[in-house]
């Protein structure tokens, strides 16, 4: 790469910043946690504890710069949830869907959560302002490694 262009991306990096808010919400052991830890290092750890409250990792990825929010899925942690996703730039609502048991818990957790966002702000301008990423990162992980 030559002066000129080291110059150019130098120049670029200045003005393409870009910083980005993500809250990872989900129950108990949906893989919220793993999910941040392959983000941020491309590693897998099986031993894993369960997140008491909040967990913020900040990951830079060239010119982007995203602060992850891993929040605790247990039950005594759900209510702070709606206060970690008010002002991020996306929501990333982790379920397992191998753990057909608390299929319809996570169901409705998701659409009590969604439905303060209809009270508080109007569903219009929520929705528009914030995307929702629906992920089974559990399920994706074992089709890696199992290659089902």
């Amino acid at each position: 790469m030559g002066l000129w262009e080291a110059f150019l991306n130098w120049l670029r990096s200045l003005f393409f910043k870009q910083e980005m808010e993500l809250s990872l919400i989900g129950l108990q052991n949906a893989g919220k946690t793993s999910l941040v830890n392959v983000i941020a290092t491309g590693g897998y750890s099986e031993d894993m504890i369960p997140t008491v409250g909040f967990n913020m990792r900040k990951v830079t990825k060239g010119n982007v710069t995203i602060k992850l929010w891993d929040l605790g899925g247990q039950p005594r942690f759900r209510s702070m949830w709606e206060r970690y996703c008010r002002a991020v730039s996306a929501i990333v609502y982790v379920v397992d869907a191998a753990d057909s048991d608390n299929l319809s818990v996570s169901r409705r957790e998701l659409h009590d959560l969604l439905r303060k966002f209809d009270r508080a702000n109007g569903a219009e301008v929520y929705y528009r302002q914030r995307s929702l990423l629906l992920y089974d990162f559990m399920q994706e992980l074992d089709q890696h490694r199992y290659g089902d």
